[in-house]
């Protein structure tokens, strides 16, 4: 009897595949690494959860949990084979609740509609990683994914107040709930949150919203160089604003998005600054102005202003389509989510710019200058092609990495380690963390059956 036809005992029928199409469709993620799982799992349940993961616990199957496959670290790949269980049928928002100001959902639910389901009832999801349209939930909380408004409102981590996880030999853990503090042992929310799919399978998340803003304003800004833009942001601070979020883009992000989008979208100069308020109106509207004069006095090559949701997103669109653009340009965009101290940003550009000109490879930054979490892109042709251009990216990113974190930095704010930064995983981090990370990893999943082949192995 096969793999397959052995699940198929267990669940429906109809929650288990194994034809070539829909295995190939689950074997990657927006990375480049790719393997074939035995079988996909598609349970509709904790329960069909709860019983695929004895079953492969018993077994020693490899089982790799996934969500919308939107993740930049091949974090999804089954690098063991193995079942793939995907969670995109388990998709139900169960309840939105304004009294206790929670959302209780399933982790198939795409982000971008948790969002626009709030918002009619007024209510406010903050985190809005750039793939929110595409990506789930569930994967948000796997890579504690983030987004611009992480300056203000913080990530993934700040509003998950309840999960149920299902763990390797099957047992289901309920931790937290719809309350919005708690000290109740340790924060073992905490310790699922961003752990990739390696320590359980999360298949029920309780969500804390808040109030829904009823003003915004966004304030787009060009500049010569990035050292202006880049002072801009600090004096922002200096001046006791916090805005929403605080966006920031190279000369050669501009560059292509004036190649693939028009010149009359993108303003003219080397470095933009996309400036985004939210709260009540009279307190954004003079926030906005005295942010704009500040601006202003800086001499930027274009200012700009919006007030109001259609028109701030007017302005989003040229950020939101960075990533797009880069692509446009033919070249293989590998995106590395570094941070680093906020001090750092104009360093890190600068050390961008150099190592581009020692490697040859152009080198687009962009990202949230907020909090120093910059998108440095790495543009390579061939990539996928060359093994001479993949190794000397390698080398790239070798002294890209190093110099991060001899700032005090960090290699992944957003996306993870997965497979992608595997190999850095050591400098990353000491000796003794990594051994903490594995004694944790051997309590909840002892035959290492969760997401193998990963940082943790």
């Amino acid at each position: 009897m096969s793999l397959g036809d052995e699940l198929r005992e267990l669940v429906d029928s109809d929650a288990i595949a194994d034809d070539s199409e829909t295995l190939a469709a689950h074997s990657g993620d927006k990375w480049f690494a790719a393997q074939t799982p035995e079988v996909v799992g598609f349970p509709r349940s904790t329960w069909d959860v709860s019983k695929l993961l004895a079953f492969a616990s018993q077994r020693k199957i490899p089982v790799t949990a996934r969500g919308a496959g939107f993740g930049y670290v091949g974090g999804c790949v089954p690098a063991k084979k193995g079942i793939a269980l995907s969670l995109m049928r388990m998709n139900r928002i169960k309840e939105i609740n304004f009294a206790d100001a929670i959302a209780v959902v399933e982790p198939g639910v795409i982000t971008a509609d948790l969002k626009k389901v709030a918002r009619d009832k007024k209510l406010f999801y903050p985190p809005d990683p750039a793939s929110m349209k595409d990506c789930s939930i569930g994967g948000n909380v796997a890579t504690n994914a983030g987004g611009p408004r992480c300056l203000k409102y913080g990530v993934t981590r700040n509003y998950v107040t309840g999960l149920e996880v299902v763990i390797a030999n099957g047992d289901v853990l309920r931790l937290g709930g719809r309350i919005h503090k708690n000290k109740t042992g340790f924060d073992l929310i905490g310790l699922f949150v961003g752990s990739e799919g390696m320590l359980g399978v999360v298949t029920e998340i309780t969500l804390r919203l808040l109030p829904l803003p009823p003003a915004r304003a966004t304030i787009s800004a060009a500049f010569a160089k990035m050292s202006e833009a880049a002072a801009v942001v600090q004096e922002i601070f200096a001046n006791g604003f916090l805005p929403a979020a605080l966006e920031i883009a190279d000369s050669f992000t501009l560059e292509a998005a004036r190649k693939d989008l028009g010149k009359a979208i993108v303003p003219a100069g080397n470095a933009h600054l996309l400036v985004d308020l939210d709260g009540q109106a009279e307190s954004v509207q003079s926030e906005a102005e005295a942010i704009q004069k500040l601006i202003a006095a800086n001499k930027p090559n274009a200012l700009e202003i919006a007030t109001g949701e259609e028109n701030c997103e007017k302005l989003w669109t040229l950020r939101r389509q960075f990533s797009n653009s880069l692509r446009a340009t033919g070249l293989t965009k590998l995106n590395e989510d570094v941070v680093v101290p906020r001090s750092h940003i104009v360093d890190l550009v600068d050390f961008a710019e150099k190592l581009s000109g020692r490697s040859g490879f152009p080198i687009a930054c962009f990202g949230h200058a907020g909090d120093g979490n910059i998108h440095v892109n790495i543009m390579a042709d061939r990539y996928n092609r060359d093994a001479e251009v993949r190794e000397k990216v390698e080398r790239v990113l070798d002294e890209l990495f190093a110099q991060v974190l001899a700032w005090g930095g960090v290699i992944t704010g957003e996306h993870g380690i997965g497979l992608a930064k595997k190999r850095w995983w050591p400098e990353a981090t000491s000796k003794p963390v990594r051994h903490l990370h594995r004694q944790l990893k051997s309590v909840l999943d002892p035959s290492g059956i969760l997401n193998p082949g990963k940082f943790v192995d």
